[in-house]
């Protein structure tokens, strides 16, 4: 059985008895939980062991959007609140030292929770930029208004997962915070230049080129390729993503189901991995829709099998201490003082 380059989801709270068979059959690398997977503690350790036991690999990497404020996936009552990326930001604006500890303390802290149950994968930092005028999908979810202050408090997040044995994935690359549209309902186009585009919204990418996983945009950029968005863009791809950024991880889609895309989940698949990207990622558990991604999927070989090989490589297996009632403590009483 050989190992297909495309991250699943799945229906429920339990493997159905098709998507076991599917997954043994197909083999993705990894898979992704949503709020609909997540019941318990136990359910969702439960649930990540029969995952990985369909496809007979322990270390099959299980993926998560655990950001904070909107975009959290396991919450209360099993599991604690955490705040937007913006909240970070704000702290203790004479002091960024404090905003980059806090930051990773609480990337520290998510870890620990996604650890606890089997999760060794978080969507999370979001490096996208905000602009004026732009679509609040990113919104507060971004850490700040500039591409270094974005780029700091990332990196923080970024290191305070992997202290805690949990892979970050830094999205959407090359930048979703110029977009005037929700790429889940519609297609984003930008009109920036090509030198704004690099200043501004590709930037804080440029600063995180050693983080081991990446995951795109489905933004058109018109000064790059007009009739493409990025995720199956072979210009925004070759010329952008591992060229002037410079990234040379492990590149995955944004889910191919959002409508920001078109036509059939085939096409999508197909024109993904021929703009270059190394993962498709699809989301939804829709086991129709899985099939054709899994048709259209390359066997994992080659420079794709190396970067996925070393992004795992990264996992650490001994986790930097924590006392998690003490963390837990100081995050809420430096997230008390934002004015």
């Amino acid at each position: 059985m050989k190992t297909r380059a495309f991250i699943a989801g799945c229906s429920g709270t339990e493997l159905t008895p098709d998507e076991a068979a599917f997954f043994k059959e197909a083999d993705p690398w990894g898979f992704i939980l949503f709020r609909r997977n997540v019941d318990s503690p136990e359910q969702v350790r439960a649930l990540c062991a029969a995952l990985r036991d369909a496809v007979g690999r322990t270390d099959a990497p299980i993926l998560i959007d655990q950001e904070g404020g909107r975009v959290q996936r396991l919450g209360p009552p099993h599991w604690p609140k955490y705040p937007s990326g913006r909240a970070y930001g704000r702290l203790h604006a004479n002091d960024p030292l404090v905003r980059r500890e806090i930051a990773r303390l609480g990337a520290r802290l998510i870890a620990h929770d996604l650890r606890s149950v089997g999760i060794t994968v978080d969507c999370l930092p979001v490096l996208d930029v905000p602009s004026p005028g732009a679509h609040d999908v990113i919104g507060d979810r971004a850490y700040g208004q500039t591409p270094n202050q974005v780029a700091i408090l990332g990196r923080a997040a970024a290191e305070g997962l992997l202290a805690g044995g949990v892979l970050p994935v830094v999205k959407h690359m090359p930048g979703h915070g110029r977009a005037g549209a929700d790429s889940h309902l519609a297609l984003p186009v930008v009109d920036a230049s090509r030198e704004e585009l690099e200043r501004h919204d590709f930037a804080p990418f440029r600063m995180l080129t050693d983080m081991p996983l990446a995951m795109t945009a489905h933004v058109v950029y018109t000064a790059l390729d007009p009739d493409r968005p990025a995720t199956t863009s072979p210009v925004v791809m070759r010329e952008i993503i591992r060229g002037h950024i410079g990234y040379d991880g492990l590149v995955m889609t944004d889910d191919l189901s959002m409508r920001a895309l078109s036509g059939s989940f085939r096409d999508r698949t197909e024109a993904a991995f021929s703009a270059g990207c190394d993962m498709a990622l699809h989301c939804n558990g829709s086991m129709e829709e899985m099939t054709a991604v899994a048709e259209a999927t390359p066997i994992l070989e080659g420079v794709a099998l190396r970067r996925a090989n070393a992004a795992l490589a990264r996992i650490t297996h001994d986790p930097e201490p924590l006392d998690p009632v003490d963390a837990r403590s100081r995050l809420d009483s430096a997230l008390a003082m934002i004015a």
